[in-house]
């Protein structure tokens, strides 16, 4: 096993997507770990994953989550890296057996957003007219949208935030308008663009487990990068998301799956966990909420596991099973 950098002069070698959010939000991080350690060397190292090379396969035909993460996992357990600065929601609920989740910081806005393609007038869900296109590689939230808004058409949007922003706002393009979280908009300055933020009370979205927060992944036993990123973790952050990737990993969902979350804080240490599950035509869905005091991530697990138990007795098991016993075969 590779010495981490910090027992040696070497740089922290800290690795992510190519993408301009990508590299914004680890420049983010790295900004931080400077502070924090004045004296240590920080570098980014940017890789193409494989969810960046295909940008035409739906993402719902992948399966599996590890589309933008195995490379640079690679490359961390075989020393080349000390740190992955992953978007939560892109990381698999289940980690190789030498790598680990060491931090999660202070969560960013984990909503969805509405962007209209520049020039129409729409500013909201209920304002689009009668087959309105939608562009979205999300089946989550395609599929939520199928239920609320039957008016509504979908196409496939995939791409970098630039790219998806310019492919909409495109007059030749069909896409009306389209869905993608508003931190990623935000951390490159586009949030002028968000003409609606959606969540279940406004809209009528649930997000992505995950979504808003930052991973950060190292390998396994690495203790003194562990130390050190213990020093930009948000502890309620922390624990609503893994309160959320437990409810995610119980019911077995990949990243292309419709299962959509809400977490709140409804007290200084109660959760307030929302969840539901939408078949793929919008037709079936079952939802539910648990709440819970929570201070460890034993309790926070728990809490995951226990919604998940009562959307599986509501039917949501059957749910799953049919998306994905009619998933397309990848060669």
């Amino acid at each position: 096993m590779t010495e981490t950098a910090l027992s040696a002069n070497a740089p922290v070698r800290i690795g992510t997507r190519r993408s301009n959010l990508a590299v914004v939000q680890a420049e983010g991080i790295r900004a931080s770990l400077q502070k924090i350690a004045p004296n240590e060397s920080f570098e980014i190292e940017a890789l193409r994953t494989l969810g960046d090379k295909d940008k035409l396969t739906a993402l719902y035909e992948f399966g599996a989550k590890n589309l933008w993460t195995s490379e640079l996992e690679e490359k961390l357990t075989s020393g080349e890296l000390d740190l992955i600065v992953h978007c939560l929601k892109d990381m698999p609920t289940r980690l190789p057996e030498n790598c680990e989740l060491a931090a999660i910081p202070p969560r960013d806005d984990a909503r969805d957003a509405l962007i209209v393609k520049a020039g129409l007038p729409y500013t909201s869900l209920d304002t689009l007219p009668d087959g309105a296109v939608v562009g979205t590689s999300s089946v989550r939230r395609s599929a939520q949208l199928r239920r609320l808004y039957p008016n509504l058409r979908f196409a496939n949007l995939r791409g970098n935030v630039e790219t998806r922003l310019a492919k909409v706002d495109d007059p030749e393009n069909e896409y009306t308008c389209m869905i993608m979280s508003a931190a990623g908009l935000q951390r490159v300055g586009l949030q002028h663009r968000i003409n609606q933020y959606l969540q279940s009370k406004d809209g009528g979205i649930f997000h992505a487990v995950g979504q808003g927060a930052l991973g950060l992944e190292i390998r396994k036993g690495d203790t003194k990068m562990q130390e050190l990123l213990n020093q930009l973790a948000d502890h309620k952050s922390t624990l609503a998301c893994l309160a959320e990737r437990s409810l995610m990993r119980t019911l077995e969902g990949g990243c292309s799956v419709p299962i959509g979350v809400e977490t709140e804080w409804i007290q200084s240490d109660k959760l307030k966990m929302s969840a539901i599950v939408v078949s793929l035509d919008g037709s079936q869905s079952v939802q539910d909420s648990v709440e819970a005091r929570l201070e460890t991530t034993d309790e926070a697990n728990s809490l995951g596991e226990g919604l998940a138990a009562k959307l599986v007795e509501a039917g949501a098991e059957a749910i799953l099973k049919d998306i994905n016993t009619n998933r397309p075969a990848k060669e």
